[in-house]
């Protein structure tokens, strides 16, 4: 991996699975983790955290086609005039061979984002929530869960949740900071019809204002 400056690494973010995944095993990756810049991601709080590995966010698919089905070893294949017999035995363990596990769609957790410093040196940041469909519950979550719900990511349950994001002051005299918060949210929830937003954030106008 090239080297990157601190300024260009967010550094001690964490996941409870299904977010990022080993690229080499392809398994499901729990535990602390941080990006780069360039938007990779590698596991342990820092690159001084090894051994450090690559993670990736969509695993490759896991599910071959019907046309080029490669049974995973120990399983047999065989024809039956006309129709396809998948024979698999019965102690086949999916975490030996996690291409063929079965898929699970997950639901966004709280999860925010932290200001870094780089972020106070720019003077604002992204804040990242979603918002359930058919009631008045919000989640703040980090920007990968927020992409995934975007871009539609069968991995997760996109269809019940409205992503958004704050566009979140952090410098200036508190009462400014507290003044572009309270405004952007106010704009926000009025562009996307979402109810009581303030609330959700406790009007805690100048959180992370230092």
């Amino acid at each position: 991996m090239a080297y990157y400056p601190l300024s260009q690494i967010t550094t001690n973010l964490y996941t409870n699975g299904f977010e990022l995944y080993n690229k080499i095993t392809q398994e499901s990756y729990i535990g602390y983790y941080y990006k780069l810049s360039n938007g990779q991601y590698y596991s342990g709080k820092t690159p001084q955290d090894l051994p450090s590995f690559e993670l990736i966010v969509n695993p490759p698919s896991l599910y071959p086609s019907l046309g080029t089905f490669n049974s995973p070893p120990g399983y047999s294949i065989s024809t039956n005039e006309g129709f396809t017999n998948f024979l698999y035995p019965n102690d086949f363990n999916y975490r030996d061979y996690p291409k063929y596990a079965p898929i699970t769609k997950y639901l966004p957790y709280y999860n925010p984002m932290l200001p870094t410093q780089q972020d106070y040196q720019n003077g604002v940041f992204q804040r990242f929530f979603c918002k359930k469909t058919n009631e008045v519950q919000y989640i703040e979550i980090n920007k990968n869960t927020f992409d995934q719900l975007a871009e539609k990511n069968p991995n997760i349950q996109y269809s019940l949740y409205l992503p958004f994001y704050l566009d979140w002051q952090l410098t200036g005299t508190e009462e400014q900071v507290a003044t572009v918060n309270k405004k952007n949210t106010e704009l926000t929830s009025f562009r996307l019809k979402l109810p009581r937003l303030s609330d959700y954030l406790k009007s805690n106008w100048a959180k992370y204002y230092q």
